[in-house]
């Protein structure tokens, strides 16, 4: 008897008493998964008909041309109802899946519309939606710079004091020191890089929280403003800023709205179409793994940061343009709106991910429930309710999508 037939376990039945094999009889199980794939002899090498034979010769017998079903293999019922129920399972997971991605899209509609309802007049005017669009441009750019960190697994506090940092600055330079408003702005964004920088180097070198050191280099910056301010509203920034910002209208909608928007396209491209932002996703779901993966992770985390503190400053000149002024606790009630709109960004278009494109309906998303709830009475306190209210369920609906996504992955 060769070897393969030791294997296989096919012996002549006079091997054992009874007439039958053991390993004939172990063998069975895997000889009928075999015949799944090709139609074995009717008899065996050994000149007795094996049980493999039998068992496909009377399924020959019966019709079913020596072949066993994939279903009858795995144990799975084959009465027809299996591969339906398959079909409609697929279409609910699918169903399920889309749901997800454009579901707050379709709840965003669904606002507008009771709200457009409720007020014709004055909602769904074309100077309601202007002023939606162009109002909160400044909470979108700083909800993308909270997001770049967040990507990359940490989280920057400091976003709020940068913005009053760099707005205070802005308006400082330009109308007390007569600088040219380019210089100025120039200027404001080269401090929030550094102070982004900072935090970055803080973090990795020493081993400190993020959570502490943002915050620490927040209320640093807090106290740089009312130092440079003297705790005063510095008004009389120029025009060219003003203009360029909110005054001036592209399809009777302010500029700043656009600039917000190019900033999301670029986010976009840079963490789906570059080798740097795969690096930062990377980072962000598992930093022992990039590290042994050769990727440098405290590298990638002190850019994140830097990025973060770029783009915050990059929101104060925003907010000083479209307010004229800056004021020293400009910031302080954005950081909240930012967060939140970050989180509750992580439950669509990606569902589980932090996403460009999900952060920015996420917040025009608030922005519209909050103006509506306004126009119909509700006192303005309702916007810290609602804030507070989207950041917490913001958080566990994201946290639930991101443990059900790390999951189907694992399953995969």
């Amino acid at each position: 008897m060769s070897a393969h037939d030791g294997l296989v376990g096919e012996r002549s039945p006079s091997a054992i008493p009874g007439g039958e094999s053991r390993t004939t009889r172990a063998a069975a199980p895997a000889a009928s998964a075999a015949g799944a794939f090709r139609a074995p002899a009717s008899t065996s090498g050994t000149g007795g008909t094996s049980g493999t034979g039998d068992t496909y010769g009377s399924r020959r017998a019966s019709g079913t041309a020596g072949t066993v079903p994939s279903s009858a293999v795995c144990g799975e019922p084959t009465d027809g109802l299996r591969p339906g129920r398959a079909t409609i399972a697929l279409a609910g997971r699918t169903a399920s899946a889309i749901a997800q991605r454009f579901g707050l899209i379709v709840a965003w509609a669904i606002v507008a519309a009771i709200f457009g309802a409720l007020r014709p007049d004055t909602f769904l005017s074309v100077a309601n939606l202007s002023t939606i669009l162009g109002s909160q441009a400044v909470i979108a750019v700083l909800t993308l710079g909270v997001l770049v960190p967040m990507m990359a697994g940490d989280f920057d506090l400091s976003i709020a004091a940068v913005l009053t940092l760099s707005s205070m600055l802005v308006a400082v330079l330009n109308v007390n020191e007569h600088w040219p408003i380019l210089a100025a702005i120039a200027v404001s964004l080269a401090v929030g890089l550094a102070v982004g920088l900072v935090n970055g180097a803080l973090t990795t070198a020493l081993g400190i929280d993020p959570f502490i050191v943002t915050l620490g280099t927040g209320t640093v910056a807090e106290g740089v403003v009312l130092l440079v301010s003297g705790s005063n509203t510095i008004s009389g920034v120029s025009p060219g800023l003003v203009n360029a910002v909110i005054a001036d209208q592209l399809l009777k909608i302010p500029l700043e709205f656009y600039y917000a928007l190019a900033l999301c396209i670029v986010l976009w491209v840079f963490f789906e179409f570059t080798r740097g932002g795969r690096l930062v996703l990377f980072v962000g779901r598992g930093r022992a793994v990039a590290r042994l993966s050769g990727i440098r992770v405290q590298k990638v985390r002190v850019l994140a940061l830097g990025a973060s503190g770029l783009i915050a400053a990059f929101a104060g000149v925003l907010y000083t343009g479209t307010s004229g002024a800056a004021d020293p606790t400009s910031g302080t009630q954005l950081m909240l709106p930012a967060f939140a709109g970050a989180f509750l960004g992580a439950t669509v278009v990606k569902p589980g991910r932090f996403n460009p494109w999900g952060s920015i309906i996420a917040v025009y998303f608030l922005v519209t429930g909050i103006t509506g709830l306004q126009m119909v009475g509700v006192q303005s306190y309702v916007q810290d309710l609602f804030y507070g209210g989207a950041l917490v369920l913001a958080v566990g609906l994201s946290q639930l999508l991101r443990r059900r996504r790390a999951t189907s992955e694992e399953g995969a």
